[in-house]
């Protein structure tokens, strides 16, 4: 039996990293372009995946959901939306509950799929998200990124700091802290890092340091079973560079501006577009080449439960 398991995921959003905002036409240019990209790559690798929508943007664009159902591919829930008001670290648990029932019975009534799996917009959360996940009918997330080190420089920072002594391995949580193992329904299956997260925006601006994170995650698969869970964004795929650039500010903290806006987004902007569509599908003909499972969330946790393995 082959237990290693690489999950590539997705997060689906109107996030314009040209812009440093959420724009309706980063939107559609996600629908008719990012989403293109990256289904034909999972396509040609006979890839699984699983795709975590906002609320937001299947509001605006349904077919960004149905698009990905032909390929077999898991419909999986990002909130509501992505504005940092809305972050799961800061929402009261009523207002936590309401942003996941309401995305979930969208997804469910656009897919006539059952939705089980939740990341939070931008990873943020607290400990009550546990029980409004449970609660809500989830069983699954992945909103953790263990020992990850440049939180300060993402909203939700101070949260964040749970994430330098968080478990590595997936565990089910407790049921009124997400953070911590216990016997509740929900499964974290935590994303993958050293010392930076196994995400796109690593992928584009320091492909060396992606090439010593899949060196590492390979190796504490082979100790521990542990699934390597890479996250990208079909905006990373698309081009906005034709329109005329200027950074939106999002945080009302100085420092806060100087580190999320000003610097992140302009780190954000290398090998975007065209430039990224080789570097991901070097990562993906890597783990193909090496015969892991590239399965959906849902799928590998299945494959844990079924085999008594959490």
């Amino acid at each position: 039996m082959n237990d290693r398991y690489t999950l590539l995921t997705n997060d689906v959003e109107t996030m314009s990293l040209w812009f440093n905002d959420l724009r309706d036409a980063t939107g559609e240019k996600v629908l008719k372009e990012g989403m293109p990209i990256l289904l034909d790559l999972y396509r040609r690798y006979n890839v699984k995946s699983t795709f975590f929508f906002t609320g937001y943007i299947v509001d605006l664009y349904p077919d960004v959901v149905r698009m990905i159902l032909r390929d077999g591919h898991e419909v999986g829930s990002h909130g509501k939306s992505h504005i940092p008001e809305n972050g799961f670290d800061v929402m009261p648990f009523n207002k936590q509950k309401a942003h996941l029932d309401y995305s979930k019975k969208q997804l469910e009534d656009v897919s006539g799929t059952e939705v089980i799996s939740f990341r939070a917009p931008a990873l943020q959360i607290c400990d009550i998200t546990a029980r409004a996940l449970i609660e809500t009918g989830f069983r699954i997330d992945s909103s953790i990124a263990p020992q990850r080190f440049d939180f300060f420089m993402s909203f939700g920072s101070k949260q964040k700091l749970r994430f330098l002594t968080a478990r590595r391995l997936p565990y089910r949580t407790k049921l009124n802290n997400i953070y911590a193992k216990g016997n509740s329904p929900l499964i974290e299956v935590p994303i993958s890092g050293i010392l930076m997260p196994f995400v796109g925006t690593t992928m584009r601006i320091f492909p060396w340091v992606t090439r010593i994170q899949k060196t590492i995650s390979e190796i504490e698969t082979k100790m521990f079973g542990k699934p390597i869970v890479l996250v990208v964004h079909p905006n990373e795929f698309i081009d906005e560079s034709d329109e005329v650039r200027v950074v939106s500010r999002r945080s009302n903290n100085v420092i806060g501006h100087i580190l999320k806006d000003l610097i992140r987004s302009k780190l954000k902007v290398r090998n975007l577009g065209a430039a990224a569509i080789p570097l991901y599908e070097s990562v993906i003909k890597h783990f193909s080449k090496k015969g892991y499972n590239l399965s959906t969330m849902s799928d590998y946790v299945k494959h844990l439960i079924d085999t008594n393995r959490i």
